[in-house]
């Protein structure tokens, strides 16, 4: 299929009226890739996909089945499909081409995870025998007893070797690897897969339509794309449970330059050195916070440093990163950190001759006190007896509300929804490297750390009709244009025309520049944490944000950050506790 560039939805999903969707799917995404990333490819690589362009109609069927189920190990007897009829006439075409093994050999825990339990008794039951094992004997029991036996497990055999009366042949797809390269290319991730053509044909999920460009495609170069591999298939193993030191030497050592991915390889890192605190591996754990380069390691690094007792070697650290914190969390982090350490280092620092006041070391420097909650008052609090109720927040919302003060729970959803309906344009704004497939709910920069600098110009005019007015005009026309299309800022089923209106007409334009530019200094941690309720009274044009903590509950952090920062542009909020009367 050619693809045309530079015009929206030239790629959309087959219909589901056709038995063949999934495979026309493919078919679509093959030529996209091809089109958009032979440059990616290897020569062999290029040459299998071609070839299975050109196979018969049922052997790509077929493929494309396999490919779409999870595992690379099928059972003959269990690929049934009407539209593909009997897969026997299917198979020789595929084996020609190199896309699979026709009887491969298979370990005894690949063979339990094909086989049922009663097809596993009468495979072993000489050896039920011998161990004096029951019938009643689970699965994970029989293999263990099995794993124990020296004869089988290193054991690897094919299918009707291992058990003669299997029904069906056993089949293995060798170009699993290939076929989750492409998806990979295609999506730009490998947490998408092929179910996402079926969700937009059943119209379960929408995405704003991209016009895309030559240059719109999420790698550059071949390395990329085996870096990305490399890194998932190294969290695919700490998931299974292998151990992080068996794992540290398999992730790149240097940071990468392309920054999408180096944010990936400090994730992957920032989770393996948690891994090895919990399991007690402290020195690879420091090590390993010590080379990641996300935003909470540098916290955590020191936390155990404080924890093992060595104060001294986290001072400098400490005061390195005071200088410079990453985000406002970081910086209040830190300032906890070095209130502690500072306390237990105070003999030591007040000695002008001791190594940490040296020239060795960064200076003694106060932490700047947060911005959001410096010269902070007292949150207003306040304690409501309610009934007991499923939900604390709804509770509150219904104890409040009245006439003409109506109370709704909207927790984060309600100020995110306003901030991307003002802001779509920029939001969803083509620019190289944001889009490069038709199934983007969001950027794939919009974390990283220059996404609002690259936009800046477009937030710019979107923020600018708050000071001229239009801006309700234009958050209602987005609110009915774009109904529906999937956006991690919005939920749509909380967001009634009834709430939006009621929210334009009583948050004033000023508090929402307010909210929005703290939104833009950092979307990732500041889109979290606003109040749970929102009480309008629009008779009066006004509004207050309710904060509400159930029995035991507590202000988070970024909650607070939150709050303060609202009272210190003179917002109406409060914080309310609940106590349920059948407690007291």
């Amino acid at each position: 299929m050619a693809t045309t560039l530079n015009r929206p939805h030239t790629f959309s999903s087959a219909s589901l009226d056709n038995p063949l969707y999934y495979l026309s799917n493919m078919k679509s995404v093959l030529c996209w890739v091809l089109e958009r990333h032979a440059d990616l490819l290897l020569s062999d690589e290029l040459g299998r996909l071609t070839d299975f362009l050109s196979l018969p109609q049922p052997s790509q069927a077929l493929l494309v089945r396999m490919v779409m189920r999870k595992g690379d190990l099928f059972r003959s007897n269990k690929l049934i499909y009407a539209e593909i009829g009997d897969i026997t006439n299917a198979l020789p075409a595929l084996i020609d081409a190199g896309l699979i093994d026709p009887d491969p050999e298979v370990n005894l825990a690949q063979l339990f995870k094909l086989l049922t339990r009663t097809e596993l008794m009468s495979c072993f039951q000489d050896q039920l025998a011998s161990l004096g094992l029951a019938r009643s004997t689970t699965k994970p029991q029989l293999l263990e007893a099995l794993t124990s036996l020296p004869e089988l497990a290193e054991k690897t055999e094919t299918l009707h070797h291992w058990w003669p009366e299997a029904q069906g042949r056993l089949i293995k797809l060798i170009q699993m690897p290939l076929f989750d390269r492409v998806r990979l290319m295609f999506f730009g991730n490998l947490r998408q897969d092929w179910s996402e053509f079926v969700l937009t044909e059943l119209g379960h999920q929408t995405y704003e339509p991209i016009p895309f460009s030559p240059d719109s495609r999420a790698f550059s170069q071949r390395d990329e794309v085996n870096s990305y591999l490399k890194l998932h298939h190294c969290r695919e193993q700490l998931d299974e449970g292998i151990p992080p030191e068996r794992l540290i030497a398999s992730v790149p050592p240097e940071p990468l330059d392309n920054p999408w991915l180096e944010a990936r390889r400090a994730r992957l890192l920032f989770t393996l050195a948690q891994t090895a605190e919990r399991q007690g591996l402290t020195e690879l754990a420091l090590d390993t916070y010590r080379i990641s380069r996300h935003r909470e390691a540098r916290v955590r690094r020191l936390r155990v440093l404080e924890r093992q007792g060595q104060i001294e070697q986290a001072w400098p650290i400490l005061c390195e990163a005071l200088a410079q914190p990453i985000n406002e969390a970081e910086a209040l982090s830190l300032q906890r950190l070095y209130t502690r350490i500072r306390k237990r280092l105070q003999t030591a620092l007040s000695d002008p001759q001791h190594p940490l006041n040296g020239p060795d070391y960064p200076p003694v420097c106060q932490p700047k006190p947060e911005p959001s909650i410096s010269g902070k008052r007292s949150i207003p609090t306040h304690t409501l007896s309610l009934p007991p109720h499923p939900s604390v927040e709804l509770a509150v919302a219904e104890h409040l509300s009245e006439p003409d003060a109506p109370a709704c729970y909207v927790e984060n959803t309600l100020f995110n929804a306003l901030f991307a309906l003002l802001c779509w344009d920029a939001l969803y704004a083509p620019l190289p490297g944001a889009f490069f497939h038709p199934f983007h709910a969001a950027p794939a920069d919009l974390y990283r750390e220059d996404f609002v600098a690259r936009r800046q110009t477009l937030f710019d005019q979107c923020l600018s009709q708050l000071e001229d007015g239009s801006y309700a005009e234009q958050i209602l026309h987005n609110w009915q244009a774009k109904q529906g299309i999937t956006t991690p800022f919005i939920y749509w089923p909380l967001l009634p025309r009834e709430t939006l209106e009621l929210a334009l007409t009583c948050i004033p334009a000023a508090d929402l520049r307010q909210i929005f530019e703290r939104f833009l200094r950092d979307l990732r941690e500041h889109r979290a944490g606003l109040p749970d309720l929102i009480q309008f009274w629009p008779e009066q044009k006004r509004y207050r944000l309710i904060e509400v903590k159930g029995p035991g509950d507590r202000l988070q952090d970024h909650q607070t950050r939150w709050l303060h920062y609202l009272m210190q542009r003179k917002v109406d909020l409060c914080v309310c506790h609940v106590r349920w009367k059948n407690a007291e």
